[in-house]
């Protein structure tokens, strides 16, 4: 009877795992549905419009690079929370389009994950809540820790950073983080 128990428990424990992996991603996909139908009434009203009615934050902007055919809404602020549903525009730095460094930051295995495919060169277009949209081009890439990261969101000049965890692959959570630094290019009519 012993010898079926066990292995009766791993297989159960390694369904729940799964299910918790498939969880996250799923979370992560309808989040941008809801988030999407939320970026678009936005613009149209010019009102923060929540994607659910328990929601503590609401889309800002979206980010899209043609290349790689990528593109996801950004949330107001960078808790956890929001985090959970897709990219945060940090706090405390610039909308994109003004003078300083926009900063949005997003989890490396869900709404970033595609910035290892970003290629130096790279136009990424940000489009924010108030229908303006402004096109950057990727510069550069730094890895930093977490907690100095350099970026001085009031510097002269118009940029962007897009941060996430790094290594990519990795499964754990580490201090190193992944910066793709992008210069203004200008507005997009």
């Amino acid at each position: 009877m012993c010898r079926f128990i066990l292995p009766l428990l791993l297989a159960v424990a390694g369904l729940i795992l799964l299910g918790q992996g498939g969880y996250i991603y799923a979370k992560a996909t309808l989040a941008q549905i809801l988030l999407e139908r939320a970026f678009t009434e936005s613009i149209a009203t010019g009102r923060e419009t929540r994607p659910w009615s328990w929601a503590d934050t609401w889309p800002v902007a979206r980010i899209e690079i043609k290349r790689i055919h990528a593109s996801t809404i950004v949330l107001a602020g960078s808790s956890g929370q929001a985090l959970a549903f897709g990219p945060g525009h940090v706090e405390n730095t610039p909308d994109a389009g003004e003078r300083g460094v926009a900063v949005y930051s997003a989890h490396r295995d869900t709404h970033f994950r595609f910035l290892h495919n970003v290629a130096i060169g790279d136009e990424i277009d940000v489009t924010r809540r108030d229908g303006k949209k402004f096109r950057y081009r990727a510069d550069s890439t730094s890895i930093v820790r977490f907690d100095a990261s350099g970026i001085d969101p009031l510097r002269d000049g118009y940029g962007l950073v897009l941060s996430t965890c790094w290594p990519f692959e990795a499964l754990t959570p580490g201090p190193d983080r992944y910066l793709l630094h992008a210069t203004l290019i200008g507005p997009v009519p």
